[in-house]
């Protein structure tokens, strides 16, 4: 993949100040609204696979779309929680990026500059 895939939400403060720093750094990105073009179970799997953390790193377990769930996450096998992470991608911490070897969760300079400078490469 050429450029970065931005998952982002417009009215998410971190989202907003991840895209001014791509875009001050000259990054390219295609920029997907995380609620309107909400990423595939096989893109999810494609995320999942480059944690560290496993679900951990992209579930808003502090959300209250989380919360009102009631859910024991250590109950459900990997592909019943992408889906309903599919069905209700407020369950995701955002923003989201990937050039599809690396993994930037939330606003992290230190991130974007490693995913940068791996993408223009």
């Amino acid at each position: 993949m050429k450029g970065v895939k931005f998952y982002s939400y417009p009215s998410c403060t971190s989202c907003r100040r991840t895209k001014k720093w791509l875009l001050t750094e000259g990054v390219q990105f295609d920029e997907r609204h995380l609620f309107r073009e909400t990423p595939t179970v096989k893109e999810l799997k494609e995320i999942l696979s480059l944690t560290t953390n496993g679900i951990d790193e992209i579930l808003a377990k502090r959300s209250k779309e989380f919360k009102s769930l009631h859910l024991e996450v250590e109950n459900l096998t990997v592909n019943e929680l992408l889906q309903l992470v599919h069905n209700k991608p407020k369950l995701l911490k955002r923003p989201i990026l990937t050039d599809g070897k690396k993994l930037v969760i939330g606003y992290s300079e230190e991130g974007l500059k490693d995913l940068a400078a791996c993408s223009k490469q």
